[in-house]
């Protein structure tokens, strides 16, 4: 369904995967988000030695800014340059555009290319047609040796039987994400996490989808 209560034909779904209609949801003046780093960030992250972060599908920049509050050097990788923009320039309204850089960069797409970093995070990143799986993998492979990775999503459930297919079949539990990460890693969290979100105005039970792994040594 669209901000303006349409409801969206399938085809209008896919292309609101597509970069062309995350550049026009950022061209506007209002923020999107809130600016709060995602709970689940929060809950895994906070106890970690801070050392290189990337974020992918960061959006505008809370949870890089969030990181690098606390120490850690992040880049934030969007494939909206729309976005990247306004995170960094959230960044440098924060005060910690030192620690950040930016990457405009297509998950699906994604290669680490000889980079590792010691957390690798995305919160609520939706390939279409189940793709977070393939997208799992390539994130995993930049991950450095005793380094993190925490994959954050929607999990389907009724809270979203109003979208479309196309939408919901981009929803994931996380134990479905398994299949896509390389061996040498160890699984610390695999669970549907629930807490509340308003959306629309309105109060809703939701649960997040949280793969969270190290890397061996």
């Amino acid at each position: 369904m669209s901000a303006d209560g349409h409801q969206l034909t399938e085809e209008e779904a896919a292309a609101a995967f597509e970069p062309p209609s995350w550049e026009e949801r950022y061209s506007g003046e209002e923020t999107v988000w809130s600016g709060n780093p995602n709970p689940q960030l929060v809950a895994e992250a906070s106890e970690l030695t801070p050392g290189t972060a990337l974020d992918v599908g960061c959006g505008e920049g809370g949870d890089v800014i969030w990181l690098a509050r606390r120490g850690w050097q992040v880049t934030g990788a969007d494939f909206s340059a729309n976005g990247l923009a306004r995170a960094a320039r959230h960044a440098e309204e924060a005060g910690v555009a030192d620690r950040t850089d930016w990457w405009q960069v297509d998950a699906r797409a994604f290669a680490a290319g000889g980079r590792s970093y010691d957390l690798v995070t995305s919160h609520f990143l939706h390939p279409p047609d189940h793709g977070m799986v393939e997208v799992a993998g390539r994130l995993a492979e930049a991950v450095a040796p005793g380094g993190h990775l925490l994959i954050v999503g929607h999990a389907p459930s009724e809270t979203f039987t109003h979208l479309s297919a196309t939408h919901r079949r981009a929803m994931f539990l996380a134990e479905e994400l398994l299949p896509g990460l390389p061996d040498g890693f160890d699984v610390l969290v695999t669970e549907q996490r629930p807490r509340t979100m308003v959306r629309d105005g309105v109060t809703v039970d939701v649960d997040d989808a949280t793969l969270f792994a190290r890397r061996r040594v």
